[in-house]
């Protein structure tokens, strides 16, 4: 398997990068670390997180996933075989939020404490601050950096004119966003595709796409409402379940037959062959779903197989 440089990074990771959103939450501490342990010795290395996750979920407060992942580097004596990716800036409890620079710099170390590392290789302001100038957390990011407790700094969820401004913000005393994550699957394409991806290319960013699975509609799992009973995604999914996500459904079932694959593999393949993606983002519950996506790095789509999925 060929690795690929993050953008003008120094980093290179797999074509598929791990989601750790579920560890911690929807996968317990002897499930995530078989996925985790199964996911390097299949050759892969980018795990991507934030200190947020899963403090969606009822009973937790946030820090799960990176507290699970952190138990795990450690454990298994790997730090230095995983490009770690975390984020922050979102709200971890009364006044502790935002991309200002007192509070990113603490958000930060609270991570490297729950990652049990002294360094994370890119640390992603999860979403805009709009109460903060970019100037601020870029400088932030550049003290996080000239510490050696980052070693990238990138975003997630910018708007196209967000990004130019933080570009264009960067300078001497100011981080340059390196990395970028932003949403982007089969089924959502409007989010990046067009302007967002024209400064990606133009600048040479790294782009991790996060959503790949649409939450995991693009599994094919969910056909029908009562499929969604149970699932800790139900909110997500359902707004796919109408005339055009079946349909896109359909058209991955035809593919996925060509190539005797299944639907996520071929969700995934679609994002691995666009040119200005470096990898997509997939989560598994099970080291048996891991295994299903991790092959779709094997998978080459054809001119036929992209008109199918992209009518």
């Amino acid at each position: 398997m060929r690795l690929r440089q993050l953008g003008t990074t120094n980093l290179k990771i797999a074509p598929l990068v791990l989601g750790g959103n579920v560890f911690g939450w929807t996968a317990d501490r002897a499930v995530s670390f078989a996925i985790l342990d199964a996911f390097l010795e299949a050759g892969f290395n980018a795990i991507d997180t934030a200190d947020v996750y899963s403090r969606f979920a009822p009973g937790h407060k946030g820090g799960e996933s990176e507290t699970m992942i952190g138990e795990w580097i450690t454990e298994r004596g790997v730090r230095d075989r995983v490009v770690l990716i975390t984020k922050g800036g979102l709200e971890m409890g009364a006044g502790m939020k935002g991309l200002g620079r007192s509070y990113l710099l603490r958000a930060c170390e609270a991570s490297l404490e729950r990652l049990r590392t002294d360094r994370v290789d890119v640390y992603l302001a999860h979403r805009a601050d709009p109460t903060v100038r970019i100037e601020e957390t870029l400088e932030a990011m550049q003290t996080l950096i000239d510490s050696g407790k980052i070693r990238y700094a990138g975003c997630s969820n910018y708007t196209p004119a967000q990004l130019s401004t933080a570009l264009g913000a960067s300078a001497q005393r100011h981080a340059r966003y390196a990395v970028i994550e932003p949403h982007y699957n089969l089924i959502e394409q409007g989010q990046y595709e067009g302007a967002l991806e024209e400064i990606c290319v133009g600048e040479r960013l790294g782009v991790i796409a996060y959503f790949a699975l649409a939450s995991g509609f693009l599994t094919g799992k969910y056909r029908a409402r009562e499929d969604l009973s149970g699932s800790a995604r139900s909110g997500a999914v359902a707004a796919y379940m109408n005339p055009r996500g079946l349909k896109l459904l359909q058209a991955l079932d035809s593919v996925a037959a060509r190539h005797r694959a299944t639907p996520a593999q071929i969700a995934l393949a679609w994002i691995m062959a666009r040119p200005s993606v470096t990898a997509p983002i997939a989560s598994a519950t099970s080291v048996q779903q891991l295994t299903d996506l991790m092959q779709a790095v094997n998978l080459t789509l054809s001119p036929e197989d992209f008109m199918v999925l992209n009518a």
